[in-house]
C-alpha cells in the first residue's frame, strides 16, 4: 500500500478552467439548461473564472449552480458529462498536470484529486486521469432527480477534513504527502500537508506562499486541441466571456 498521497484541485489547477463552466455547451445540447440559465449564473461563474478567488464568490458560484440543477435527471446528467469529456473537459487539461500526475505515479505516490465540484462531474475527471480516487461535493437526489440540495459540500476546512480521514483509512502520512492548488481558499487543504504547490496562485496564495517558501508551479500548457473548429469555439466562448464580464464591471461602475 502507497503511504504518500498527491492532492490535487481541480478546478484551475488540474484544468484551465472550471469544469462547470467547460460543460456549459453540452448542457444547452443536451437542454438541461437554457440560455437564460447561463445569464442568471454568468455574474458567479465568471468572476470565479477571471477574478481571484474569495469566500464569497465561491459561496455565490456554488448557490447558482445547485439552483440551477434542481430537478436534473441524475442519470442525463451522468451522460452528459460522460460524453463532453474528450470534447470538453481533455482540451482543458494542463500538460503540467499530466506529468505531475505521472511523476506522482511512478514514485509510487497515489493521485487523489480534491474538488468542491460535484462527484458527477469529478469521478469521470479522476478515471479519465487515471487518477485513484477523490474527494467531492454530493448533491442530493430524490428518485433520480436532483434536489438542488447539497448534501456534502468539500471545500475549504472541509477539505483537509477529509483528506485526514482518508489518510486514516489508506495509511498515509500528510506529512510525507502533496498538494496542489491555486487559491486562496485552499490554503487550509495546502497547509495539511508537508509539500504544499501554489500552481499558478492567485495573489493571495502567492504571498503566503512566498512568506512560507512555498513551492509555486506555473503552467500553461492545456492538452492539443483536436481541430481547428474546437480552437475557434474556445476563443469565441473566451471572447464572451469577457464581454459578459466587462458589462456587469461597467453596470457596477455606473451605480450611483
Amino acid at each position: 500500500m502507497a503511504r504518500v498521497a498527491a492532492f490535487f484541485d481541480l478546478d484551475k489547477t488540474i484544468l484551465a478552467t472550471s469544469a462547470s463552466l467547460a460543460l456549459t455547451r453540452p448542457l444547452l445540447r443536451s437542454g438541461l439548461i437554457t440560455h437564460r440559465d447561463i445569464a442568471r449564473s454568468a455574474q458567479a461563474q465568471i468572476a470565479y473564472l477571471l477574478l481571484d478567488a474569495s469566500h464569497e464568490r465561491s459561496e455565490r458560484m456554488k448557490d447558482a449552480l445547485a439552483e440551477m440543477v434542481r430537478g436534473w435527471s441524475v442519470a442525463e446528467f451522468d451522460s452528459v458529462v460522460a460524453e463532453a469529456l474528450t470534447t470538453e473537459i481533455e482540451p482543458v487539461v494542463f500538460l503540467e498536470a499530466l506529468d505531475a500526475i505521472s511523476a506522482h505515479h511512478a514514485a509510487g505516490h497515489d493521485v487523489i484529486i480534491v474538488s468542491a465540484s460535484a462527484e458527477a462531474i469529478v469521478r469521470p475527471v479522476m478515471h479519465l486521469l487515471r487518477a485513484d480516487g477523490m474527494i467531492a461535493s454530493h448533491l442530493e437526489s430524490v428518485d433520480g432527480r436532483y434536489t438542488g440540495e447539497i448534501d456534502t459540500y468539500n471545500y475549504g476546512p472541509a477539505k483537509p477534513a477529509a483528506m485526514a480521514e482518508m489518510a486514516r483509512q489508506q495509511g498515509w502520512d500528510l506529512a510525507e504527502c502533496w498538494a496542489y492548488s491555486d487559491s486562496i481558499t485552499d490554503e487550509p487543504l495546502l497547509r495539511a500537508v508537508g509539500h504544499p504547490v501554489a500552481v499558478n496562485p492567485d495573489r493571495a496564495l502567492a504571498r503566503i506562499a512566498r512568506v512560507e517558501g512555498w513551492e509555486v508551479r506555473i503552467w500553461r500548457r492545456p492538452v492539443p486541441l483536436r481541430s481547428p473548429s474546437r480552437s475557434s469555439t474556445l476563443l469565441t466562448v473566451g471572447v464572451a466571456a469577457v464581454l459578459i464580464l466587462t458589462f456587469w464591471l461597467t453596470r457596477r461602475r455606473r451605480r450611483p
